[in-house]
């Protein structure tokens, strides 16, 4: 059920192992579904993140957005692949529309490793995850030449 990734399969196996310990150090006392991943950097660095909940949910971070934002405040900004775990056992778990959202903004063509809770994975690019998103590029394409035909509503006229 894969494709075929940017990976080596050393690569891969150390991306799957190291998103299923990072599992391990989830903050998930209120949906009790932790989550963990990995990120391999073009450069050969690998970060990991878990998910973080908080009583305030529009506070809490998913595991791929922490890792993408932790290999972001190091200075990584290209990225060749990232795993995701939880303990789901029946199905392959699947980054939410806001983390498809965040990859792509630093690669369509990220592999993106989904597992089960057996280790048995799938694999997809961030642009077969997230078709038609919006980019630094599409926004740049579509940006507009004229300011005046996009009024402000807090500006004087």
């Amino acid at each position: 059920m894969s494709h075929k990734t940017n990976c080596s399969k050393e690569e891969e196996a150390l991306l799957l192992e190291k998103c299923q310990e990072a599992k391990r150090h989830s903050y998930s006392p209120y949906s009790h579904f932790p989550v963990g991943a990995a990120l391999l950097t073009k450069q050969g660095k690998l970060y990991t993140g878990c998910n973080v909940e908080n009583a305030a949910s529009p506070a809490c971070a998913c595991a791929e957005r922490i890792t993408i934002v932790k290999a972001v405040s190091e200075g990584h900004k290209e990225f060749k692949a990232i795993a995701i775990s939880s303990n789901l056992s029946d199905s392959f778990i699947s980054p939410c529309g806001g983390c498809r959202q965040v990859m792509a903004e630093f690669s369509l063509d990220m592999t993106v490793y989904m597992t089960k809770a057996d280790g048995s994975f799938l694999t997809r690019t961030v642009d077969e995850l997230l078709p038609f998103a919006f980019t630094p590029v599409r926004m740049k394409e579509n940006r507009l030449d004229d300011a005046s035909t996009c009024p402000n509503p807090g500006r004087d006229s």
